[in-house]
């Protein structure tokens, strides 16, 4: 087993010291551990990210493992326990705080009232509706990372990330979502949760200054 320094030695050979530093030292909270939020949770942790606050209720089925970050012998766990044996895999020295829970616009502050940076990964419309808006209204100072129309199988590249307001970035095509017919496949699901964890990487490293 690596000792922590020996792990932020070969972060630092990858990122600098500096950036190191400032992602180790960061905090991000992440709404849902499906397959947008189990995807950038794995993306965050290897980059180096020292706090994650992981929140969801469910727990693994077999529909899930299409294009969700878990296995076969993780059938029938909560996602939060599941997640968080995944990411102690990648760095045993992450901060994981989880909380097994549906999140409600009356429970809200109580989870996310302390957030900087909330990344919404949530399935359904109504759902990604809620926890933005409640966001904005309760916690207006939060940045908030959604992701909207990543379903299918379409064009890659119609995936892309936008800064619809100061605190909000917005990832996906925003069309193909789960209520327009098409499926969640791997792919497109991945790309969005990467272009959710990078821009979550731009917010925590510079701000997002350069998120257009």
């Amino acid at each position: 087993m690596p000792t922590e320094e020996e792990i932020f030695e070969a972060l630092d050979e990858r990122h600098t010291e500096e950036i190191r530093r400032k992602l180790w030292d960061s905090r991000v909270d992440i709404a849902g551990l499906g397959g947008l939020g189990s995807n950038i949770a794995v993306m965050l942790a290897r980059a180096g990210v020292g706090h994650l606050h992981l929140v969801d209720f469910d727990v693994i089925d077999l529909t899930n493992i299409n294009r969700q970050y878990y296995f076969i012998r993780q059938l029938g766990m909560p996602k939060t326990e599941a997640i968080s044996e995944i990411l102690h895999d990648i760095n045993p020295y992450i901060d994981i705080k989880t909380e097994n829970v549906k999140i409600t616009p009356e429970n809200y502050s109580k989870i996310f009232g302390g957030a900087m940076i909330l990344v919404e990964a949530f399935d359904s419309a109504a759902n990604k509706a809620m926890l933005v808006n409640a966001a904005m209204e309760q916690t207006p100072e939060t940045k908030i990372v959604s992701g909207v129309g990543l379903a299918g199988y379409m064009d890659s590249n119609l995936i892309r990330t936008r800064k619809i307001s100061d605190n909000f970035i917005l990832c996906g095509d925003g069309v193909n979502g789960l209520e327009s017919g098409h499926h969640l496949m791997a792919p497109r699901v991945s790309i969005c949760a990467g272009h959710q964890a990078n821009a979550v990487l731009q917010l925590l490293i510079e701000g997002g200054k350069n998120i257009r």
